[in-house]
């Protein structure tokens, strides 16, 4: 019996069309993570790097949000250099408003990638607490968590990618780790009130105060290629982040994946959070910016949410950029953890509430219907599990003859309708 009955006669007779599975082919340099603990141990015996970290020093390794490659394996790796120089080190959760915007979230979340204390061997120091460490070239206060801000040095583990809301010289990477991630809730909501297009400037303003007045000793972030996986890992001094990290951004966005079809009209993601993309499905990847500050990704007229990834703790930031969504969906959200994030970052959209239907199939019926201007017999819909995982994609049978004629595409079915169960359910 339908909760809604009017609704889902509404959309009831909306044709649903047969899809078929298609691999994506993307370049796939990689570093196997056997080899990581060498990397990083000869990139930080360098004297440039080793010089910096001394007998006894009380060193703040930054660890994010995000869910990064082998993140839990190259901050142990850190761990163990600056163990190995004598020094004390401790890892501070470096991620702005996430987690709630409070010290046990944000700890929470560094458990959930497999950063704890037991397998780091060192301490996990989790405040909201900051101080202001100086005043940037405009004039405005500079914050970062106090632990760090007090430690004798800080060293940056991070991840380089295009971000989801603007584009600059400094995206995500080190720059931001420092200005929103170490600023904790008060610092990043510092950096984002003047909004995401004054971000390429706020970034390197508030960066830049930081490496004059905090401690930082270097950075060492990872670039990803398009499968998710480690392919390159670097070592930056202070003084050079300023003027490395734009070319390391360059190169994450050669690595960047994409839908390979440039043009849909529903697009259907199986499932959002905040391990798939801060924005819970990268808008890099699915077009559903939260501002005008960025473009790209798959031109979609609708997008349907299906499923919350369990990972994401009832987090659905970013299901307010898709047209439909579940029942599903609905009852798992938490909102208190999806607020503080949107209200930091001053971008409310992201947590609005969209159509909601009672079944997967209703979600998907009631995006197609709402088209304009497509043939209903033959709706371009593609269908991706999230933002991160793209190498094996769904197509509708519309794309038939473009899938055969694209040789990134490997067709890997036949076009079959969805296996919807007697709820209208796909699992």
């Amino acid at each position: 019996m339908r909760e809604r009955p009017l609704v889902a006669d509404l959309v009831k007779d909306t044709y649903v069309p047969k899809m078929f599975r298609v691999r994506q082919s993307f370049p796939r340099p990689r570093i196997d993570p056997a080899d990581i603990p060498g990397i990083i141990s000869g990139l930080l015996n360098q004297e440039k790097f080793a010089s910096r970290v001394k007998p006894g020093m009380r060193i703040a390794i930054t660890a994010g949000s995000r869910g990064i490659a082998n993140v839990a394996l190259t901050t142990k790796c850190i761990v163990d250099f600056c163990k190995a120089q004598g020094a004390k080190p401790f890892i501070v959760p470096a991620m702005g408003s996430h987690g709630g915007a409070t010290a046990e979230g944000q700890r929470a979340i560094l458990e959930g990638y497999g950063i704890t204390e037991e397998y780091t061997g060192c301490p996990i120091i989790s405040s909201m607490e900051v101080k202001k460490i100086g005043i940037n070239a405009e004039g405005k206060e500079v914050f970062i968590d106090k632990n760090a801000a007090e430690s004798d040095g800080i060293i940056l583990g991070c991840r380089i990618k295009p971000h989801t809301a603007f584009r600059g010289r400094y995206e995500s990477g080190m720059m931001k780790m420092m200005a929103i991630g170490l600023g904790k809730q008060h610092g990043a909501e510092q950096v984002h009130e003047e909004g995401f297009h004054n971000m390429a400037k706020n970034l390197p303003l508030f960066g830049r105060c930081i490496l004059e007045n905090a401690p930082i000793l270097f950075g060492v972030p990872t670039i990803e290629n398009a499968f998710e996986e480690t392919c390159k890992i670097a070592a930056v001094a202070a003084e050079d982040i300023e003027t490395v990290e734009p070319e390391l951004l360059k190169e994450a966005f050669s690595y960047m994946p994409r839908i390979l079809v440039d043009e849909c009209d529903v697009l259907v993601v199986d499932q959002i959070g905040k391990n798939f993309s801060g924005d819970g499905m990268d808008p890099n990847i699915t077009g559903t910016f939260c501002s005008n500050s960025a473009s790209g990704g798959i031109k979609a007229q609708r997008v349907v949410v299906l499923d919350l990834s369990p990972e994401t703790h009832g987090n659905g930031i970013g299901l307010g950029y898709s047209s439909a969504t579940t029942k599903r969906v609905f009852d798992q959200l938490d909102l208190p953890s999806m607020y503080p994030n949107a209200i930091t970052c001053t971008v409310l959209g992201g947590v609005r509430i969209p159509i909601v239907m009672e079944s997967d199939k209703e979600a998907i019926q009631v995006c197609i219907k709402s088209c304009n201007e497509i043939d209903k017999t033959r709706p371009r819909v593609v269908r991706i599990p999230n933002s991160l995982h793209i190498e094996h994609i769904m197509l509708s049978e519309a794309y038939w003859e473009e899938a055969q004629a694209n040789p990134n595409l490997t067709i890997e079915s036949e076009p079959e309708y969805l296996p919807f169960d007697g709820d209208g359910n796909l699992w």
